[in-house]
């Protein structure tokens, strides 16, 4: 028998330890934790952001990581000269004023921005602002058009923007009055008045299209469809003592859209007609209309309602007709949200078109004349991720892609540029790494951001063949490593088909110690529109919102380990890949995810999912936490759901029909929490905020319901006056997170957790 010796004995008992028996977290460790992002996030110098151009010039500006927070800096890519983007003084000056708050130079409200008249625009808090950079005043930009809730119905409370609109020889002018076209001469004369318009079936002006040669006006007539508005009550209003009623426009699965007819004018002849709607019947989107050159034919994309049918169709302007030229149709979902045309030359002989029929994103040419496939661009196991620029005198196209170099990460970005015959693909980025390119428009220089989750980031100017010109800027990170930060781990495990590599991220605690275990908790978003695992270093997020690398940390110093993955469903893969999510959000990829937690916990004894894994998502991740815990109760046992949609028939019209499919129908039933609340068997807390304006707020009052009446126990936080991104980049940020953090203490630690009203 072997003798058991001191050390030994140290190790029996380490493996002993189980996390209820872990010191538990003081009230300061749950601070420092919640205070993380706020404390580390300065400790980095000289890491650049994503670069933008300034239009026809070979001037770029970038962010960048300075002392006390952030700088926007100027270069000349000719010259190397480089200053200041804009006075930021200045402009925190006014937006102190604007936000009645002090806003500091070097920690303005935004990451991005681009110069506008006389100043800067940016978006904050999903609004358009302005900045003025001569004197310091800085506002939200007025709304001038009408709104077109989620793309689908028309705002009709607004006014439209019916300013009249010249034609391009400057002779005629066009606006709406009565809803009716209406087009004037130089004198003011009505040349041409519609009858047909009515309130019902009225004429838009934001529509209004010249042709080149000044002789032809496409428009379309519009049916309204059904105006549902979501009714939020502000129970908090800053200024004053009584709530108030706010009520937004908001179109969910299933509602009556508006039905958009285009509708052909011809100056020389005063004759119109209506282009023939059995080209596009049941239209979810009449969208990308554009003249050509000649002024001979005009086109326009089009989407079924259901998302499982795509066209370009073409319309004479001499005879009035349509024909199909590309007819794009699939048994799952046509992603159109990525979706890309370029008519070569603007005259429609030659077409560039984006489909995923082979089974993967490619481009393809096609004659436009006959109406058929002239070549494959683009061909391999890869996705194309963009189209950056089409040069229709070289005949090649620059693009991004993911996936092309083998032994990589497949989500890892790279650049090229290839002919329109497909010859001559070129790679213009060569690390291995994620890159943020972007090009000069006259595409002789471009910066190439990369980096990687432990690989800070590099910014290169380089020339258009991707010769490198300068090192724009190299991050440095010694303070962020010293004051603990580690890189997460990438881990890769087969998926549920036992091929699929599945990729994801493990975030330890800064005093990891391998000899103990600890539990695991799962930081999900699984919307089908993308994906979503960190590939960049930036820990904290390019932007705002969400709960990157830092967010995971913060937590998992609390005696966890946090991972997150993308499983299938999610987007940038393959067609089959993303198919996983058609009709079938409530799956959100978690027999993938279960096989890669299991084949973590087989690889590390310290990651511990023997009593259940933990799990928190904002958003659709609300909704996947829910899913976890209601279909896959064996396997996740504590969950904390932010802002979700629980019922996809609650939720945004474009964004449930694009993956559910249209008529709404019982897959909708299958994945809805409410419907299935009453399966749920762990622990729950649910947050949101009351004026949700992106996910009906009401979507988590009706799982509140559903689990009362289903009998089942839960924490709720609902925050007055919170938006979507409640307790992520908006609201009581840090009262929000402790509150999570807690949860889960005292649900995976079994802990008692801090007395926080105790004085």
């Amino acid at each position: 028998m072997k003798k058991i010796t001191l050390p030994l004995l140290a190790t029996l008992l380490a493996c002993l330890i189980t996390p209820s028996l872990m010191a538990a977290p003081s009230k300061a460790d749950i601070q420092a934790s919640v205070d993380l992002r706020k404390h580390w996030q300065g400790l980095t110098r000289d890491l650049a952001f994503p670069a933008r151009w300034v239009p026809d010039s070979h001037e770029f500006y970038y962010r960048l990581t300075v002392a006390g927070g952030f700088a926007f800096i100027k270069e000349n890519a000719d010259s190397g000269e480089k200053g200041p983007a804009f006075d930021q003084a200045m402009v925190a000056k006014g937006m102190s004023q604007a936000e009645g708050e002090t806003v500091t130079a070097l920690n303005l409200p935004f990451d991005d921005f681009w110069y506008e008249d006389d100043g800067i625009s940016f978006l904050l808090h999903y609004e358009p602002w302005h900045c003025n950079l001569s004197t310091a005043v800085c506002a939200k930009k007025p709304q001038h058009s009408r709104p077109i809730a989620d793309d689908e119905v028309r705002d009709l409370r607004m006014p439209a923007d019916n300013h009249l609109r010249s034609s391009p020889d400057g002779k005629l002018q066009a606006h709406v009055i009565d809803h009716n076209l209406q087009v004037l001469d130089q004198d003011g004369k009505t040349l041409l008045l519609s009858q047909d318009g009515t309130a019902g079936n009225f004429y838009d002006p934001q529509t209004i299209q010249w042709s080149p040669n000044s002789r032809y006006l496409v428009i379309f007539r519009v049916i309204p469809g059904y105006p549902r508005y979501v009714t939020r009550v502000l129970s908090s209003p800053k200024a004053q003592l009584q709530p108030e009623v706010i009520q937004q426009l908001y179109p969910k699965p299933g509602d009556v859209i508006d039905m958009a007819q285009p509708v052909l004018f011809d100056l020389h002849t005063g004759n119109h007609t209506d282009i023939d709607a059995a080209l596009f019947p049941n239209a979810y989107a009449l969208a990308n209309l554009n003249w050509r050159a000649d002024s001979k034919t005009f086109a326009f994309e089009y989407t079924r309602r259901g998302h499982q049918q795509a066209r370009l169709i073409e319309v004479n302007a001499a005879s009035g007709k349509g024909r199909v030229v590309i007819d794009e149709t699939s048994n799952t979902f046509i992603y159109q949200w990525r979706g890309y045309r370029h008519d070569v030359n603007n005259l429609g002989n030659e077409v560039l078109w984006l489909s995923e029929r082979d089974g993967w994103a490619h481009l393809y040419l096609y004659d436009g004349k006959h109406a058929k496939v002239k070549n494959l661009i683009t061909d391999g196991d890869w996705p194309v991720r963009e189209v950056v620029h089409v040069d229709d005198t070289k005949r090649q196209v620059w693009f991004a892609a993911s996936g092309v170099n083998p032994g990589e990460d497949p989500y890892f970005v790279h650049y090229y540029r290839v002919n329109f015959d497909g010859s001559g693909l070129t790679e213009l980025t060569h690390t291995a790494a994620n890159h943020h390119v972007s090009f000069s428009d006259d595409m002789q220089y471009f910066v190439d951001n990369y980096s990687r989750v432990d690989l800070p980031n590099m910014a290169e100017l380089k020339k258009a063949d991707g010769t490198l010109v300068r090192t724009l800027a190299k991050a440095d990170i010694s303070r962020l490593t010293a004051a603990g930060f580690k890189a997460p781990q990438v881990f890769v495990a087969k998926g549920r088909d036992g091929k699929t590599d599945i990729w994801g991220l493990i975030v330890k605690p800064q005093h990891f110690d391998p000899s103990k275990h600890y539990p695991v908790i799962e930081n999900i978003y699984a919307g089908p529109h993308d994906s979503f695992v960190p590939k960049d270093f930036w820990p904290f997020g390019y932007h705002s919102g969400g709960d990157k690398v830092i967010g995971m940390l913060a937590l998992a110093n609390l005696g966890f380990i946090v991972v997150q993955l993308d499983g299938m469903g999610t987007a940038n893969r393959s067609k089959a890949f993303h198919d996983v999510a058609w009709k079938n959000i409530g799956d959100s990829g978690f027999p993938d995810r279960i096989l890669w937690h299991q084949a973590a916990a087989h690889k590390y004894p310290w990651y511990d999912i023997s009593n259940g894994v933990g799990i928190y998502g904002a958003s659709a991740g609300g909704q996947s936490t829910l899913s976890a815990l209601l279909f896959h109760p064996a396997f996740y046992k504590v969950g904390v759901a932010f802002a979700g949609c629980y019922d996809n028939r609650m939720d945004k019209m474009s964004w449930n029909e694009q993956w559910m499919g249209w008529p709404v129908d019982d897959s909708y039933l299958r994945s809805s929490a409410v419907v299935n609340a009453a399966n749920l068997q762990g622990a729950l807390m649910i947050i949101f905020g009351e004026q949700d304006s992106n996910v009906d707020p009401s979507s988590s009052l009706q799982l509140v319901n559903a689990l009362i009446n289903a009998d089942k126990d839960f924490e709720l936080l609902q925050v007055p006056s919170g938006e979507h991104t409640v307790g992520r980049s908006t609201g009581p940020i840090d009262y929000v997170q402790r509150r999570q953090f807690m949860f889960f203490i005292k649900q995976m630690l079994h802990q008692q957790t801090p007395n926080w009203n105790a004085k």
